[in-house]
């Protein structure tokens, strides 16, 4: 799992990568050093994604609520990605 102190250690390389923290929360940190939370899921037997917001605007707590709540959606069989489009 992530820790604010490994977020900030977390450098950008050529290439964006992927570091994962937990139940499909990741960060997504680019070449030109932004970071930026995602949560992949499955829904209707396909795999999807949403983006949570750009660290450190979006803090890790906050990250882990929002995929807290994204999960609540799934469980009740609602897409978190169509649902935010209805905001």
């Amino acid at each position: 799992m992530l820790s604010d102190a490994k977020i900030r250690t977390l450098r950008p390389k050529e290439k964006a990568y992927k570091v994962y923290d937990d139940r499909g929360l990741y960060m997504v940190v680019n070449p030109n050093g932004s970071r930026w939370w995602r949560f992949k899921y499955k829904y209707d037997g396909k795999e999807r994604g949403i983006s949570l917001g750009v660290y450190p605007d979006v803090t890790l707590a906050y990250a882990r609520e929002q995929l807290q709540e994204a999960r609540q959606l799934l469980a009740r069989g609602i897409d978190p990605s169509a649902q935010r489009r209805t905001i």
